[in-house]
């Protein structure tokens, strides 16, 4: 139980920061920040592998490298969709 809830503050936090260093707001708010975080985590281990200082599992660079290319992602689509929509 506790582990899932240092998933979600770790996430949180990540995700927070990624928004701030891309001068990004996420989708969502608090709950896009968690995702971006999470997902982001996951895709940053998937990409550049598990090195690192360790937080919660999570290991902090790859995470944080993953939550700034995914939040680039997402802000990227939603600019394309919003071109469409006007």
């Amino acid at each position: 139980m506790f582990s899932f809830l240092w998933y979600i503050i770790i996430g949180g936090i990540l995700g927070w920061i990624a928004g701030l260093i891309v001068k990004k707001d996420v989708p969502g708010g608090v709950i896009g920040n968690i995702i971006a975080g999470i997902v982001g985590a996951w895709l940053g281990s998937v990409i550049l592998g598990d090195w690192g200082w360790q937080v919660s599992k999570f290991y902090v660079f790859p995470a944080l490298i993953g939550c700034i290319v995914l939040i680039l992602i997402v802000s990227f689509i939603m600019k394309s969709f919003s071109k469409k929509a006007a």
